[in-house]
């Protein structure tokens, strides 16, 4: 594939990275949650063990996000995307056998480093194959993989439940392999066999670098994972056992996240053209931070519907809107290195907030608490995007 690709190879490669967030997202991080009241119910584990296991998958993007750019600069992106999209395809098929927590936290590991990988060597891949006009529309496609991941994972698994947690899997597993068949054929195949080459230099602007907006962007950056946690890791537990609602209502306000998911990206590109990346994006914390504390004021149908729906796509677009104000606020030889330091902040203090919330709720016995952590924990990161704002009015 060539550096300047053709228009029906923008829409293939647009495509082709919303496969491989939908399979890496999706369906790497997120099939598993709809699962856990199953899981539960059917003596795999126990809730504090599941609990343990999505802790565990947080650990491996962690992993993904410290080693995706550096194995991409030694190996390529051809052949990092090809093995992550494999070995995540085996970790779904894996997850179908009743092994134990040694087994499962094994495969669970292996799909967070999948799913991170996946998410920082594709979307340069893609970008850097782009016209700058395409880029935006390209960004926001490639993004919206996510939600419908999560989408495909909340119309499967009630699908399927009654066929045993071992054909869920399976399913899942099989999808992951027909689309990650595809998009390996079609298009990541035909990328350079070689290493990645290294980023065009342009000149930077005279003038300062604002590192201290740039840390408070980072540090808020990472908040919005911790603060996401008890939404993507217990959601769908929350309301199907803790309100005794059942899990077919869990997977409805899972599959309502997963609408938000796909609405987000769209809906950040609006607002960034409207108000800036900066101002969009403080109004996307303070949605994201009212939605989540939305379940301790009512767990009535309209608040956790609302509270799903913004949650949901509030996260892609916290992503697509803080990529703006890097770009924005770092100096040009710098971006992708602080990009890094966004990703790796976002997966330390997920993974943490991961662990966190895993003891809280041991701990407390209900995911309220840990609700109201992560609620806290976003008030945090608005407070840390405001302040880069006013710093930024300073100067």
């Amino acid at each position: 594939m060539s550096a300047a690709a053709g228009p029906a190879e923008q829409r293939r490669l647009a495509l082709a990275g919303a496969v491989a967030l939908l399979l890496g997202i999706g369906l790497g991080r997120y099939a598993f949650t709809p699962l856990i009241p199953s899981l539960v119910s059917a003596g795999w584990f126990s809730a504090e063990q599941t609990a343990e296991l999505g802790a565990i998958n947080l650990l491996g993007y962690l992993f993904g996000a410290a080693s995706a750019d550096r194995l991409a600069r030694a190996l390529g992106p051809r052949r990092v995307i090809g093995g992550a999209l494999a070995l995540l395809t085996v970790s779904l098929f894996a997850c179908a056998l009743p092994a134990g927590m040694l087994w499962y936290g094994l495969w669970r590991l292996v799909a967070g480093w999948a799913a991170a990988t996946l998410t920082i060597v594709v979307t340069p891949a893609v970008m850097a194959r782009m016209p700058v006009a395409r880029r935006p529309a390209a960004s926001a496609a490639v993004f919206t993989g996510m939600g419908v991941g999560t989408i495909t994972a909340s119309l499967l698994v009630p699908l399927l439940a009654d066929a045993g947690i071992g054909a869920t899997w399976a399913a899942v597993g099989l999808v992951a392999a027909v689309l990650g068949a595809w998009s390996w054929h079609r298009v990541w195949r035909h990328l350079p066999r070689g290493r990645a080459a290294p980023a065009t230099v342009e000149e930077d602007a005279a003038g300062p670098v604002p590192w201290l907006a740039i840390g408070l962007i980072v540090t808020a950056y990472g908040l919005t994972s911790a603060g996401y946690v008890p939404h993507s890791l217990y959601w769908v537990d929350y309301i199907a056992r803790e309100l005794g609602r059942g899990l077919a209502v869990g997977n409805g306000y899972w599959l309502v996240l997963g609408v938000g998911g796909v609405i987000g990206p769209g809906l950040a590109g609006l607002a960034a053209a409207r108000l800036g990346f900066r101002r969009a994006l403080v109004i996307a914390f303070a949605a994201m931070t009212a939605a989540t504390a939305l379940p301790l004021v009512s767990s009535a149908a309209p608040a956790l519907g609302v509270s799903s729906l913004l949650v949901g796509a509030m996260v892609p677009a916290i992503i697509t809107l803080t990529a703006g104000v890097v770009v924005e606020l770092s100096p040009a030889a710098r971006r992708q290195q602080i990009w890094g330091w966004a990703t790796l902040s976002f997966a330390l203090t997920q993974t943490i907030g991961g662990f966190g919330m895993s003891r809280l709720y041991a701990a407390a016995g209900s995911y309220l608490d840990t609700i109201a952590a992560g609620a806290l924990l976003l008030v945090a990161g608005s407070a840390c995007v405001i302040a880069a704002l006013a710093l930024q009015r300073g100067d």
